[in-house]
């Protein structure tokens, strides 16, 4: 049943040398196509016609190139920061505190001053997956408040110096793009752009702006990006060293 029935949306299957992969059906897909993403894992989309036991001989038979990805996946994932009371983080502008409260049976998080404050109960350990997880959702509500205060105001100051035009920007939370540009001019950037090097923040708004002139990735949209931001592809290239999953 597995195999055949197209009723079956997703299966997962364990392999010995990959681990869980989740095989999942997709009508867009025009032929089996495996993923590779940080903190998702391996999936391959398999399309109607094919069935999930043919899908599974492709995937056994690309193993060797699984493994080399997923080596450097697990490289970027040990990224992933460990919030600790004894180790400084700082958001864009708010320094992370994180106390533990005897007697307390719940987690909180709020903003005073320049200070993200983190209380979690006391009878757990800062490195608890739970407690990471709650630090990280609230230091990732901070970036988002951080974004909305500063980058539609940057976008309008390169908007002004450069002469580029645009209708409206948004503040999003996507899990794979900096930033993107629509037919109708819309700039869409990420609230993760606070994690960035101010170089690599202004490089994205930077390309999004050029993206209003140029519509695709084509010599004159590089010469463009080249000309405001002074190294487009060698920023490009600095930017391959972050991932918008991994904070």
């Amino acid at each position: 049943m597995r195999a055949g029935s197209p009723s079956i949306s997703s299966v997962q299957i364990y392999i010995e040398s990959i681990g869980t992969v989740l095989l999942e059906r997709s009508k867009k897909a025009k032929h089996v196509s495996i993923r590779i993403k940080p903190l998702a894992g391996v999936r391959v989309a398999v399309p109607p016609q094919v069935s999930f036991e043919k899908a599974e001989e492709f995937l056994r038979s690309k193993t060797d190139w699984v493994q080399h990805h997923l080596h450097h996946i697990k490289a970027q994932e040990d990224k992933r920061t460990i919030y600790s009371a004894s180790k400084p983080f700082r958001t864009f502008n708010h320094t992370l505190q994180l106390q533990a409260i005897s007697g307390q049976t719940i987690y909180k998080a709020r903003i005073q001053s320049n200070t993200l404050l983190v209380t979690y109960p006391g009878y757990k350990e800062e490195t608890d997956a739970e407690v990471q997880q709650f630090i990280r959702q609230s230091v990732e509500a901070t970036y988002r408040l951080e974004a909305k205060a500063y980058l539609p105001g940057r976008l309008a100051y390169f908007a002004q110096k450069f002469g580029f035009t645009f209708n409206k920007v948004v503040i999003k939370n996507t899990s794979t793009r900096w930033g993107s540009c629509s037919a109708t001019n819309n700039i869409n950037l990420n609230l993760h752009l606070m994690r960035l090097p101010e170089a690599l923040r202004d490089y994205v708004i930077l390309h999004e702006l050029a993206h209003t002139v140029e519509k695709n990735h084509g010599p004159r949209f590089w010469a463009l990006l080249d000309r405001i931001s002074g190294d487009a592809r060698g920023l490009d290239r600095r930017m391959k060293a972050y991932r918008v999953a991994i904070f």
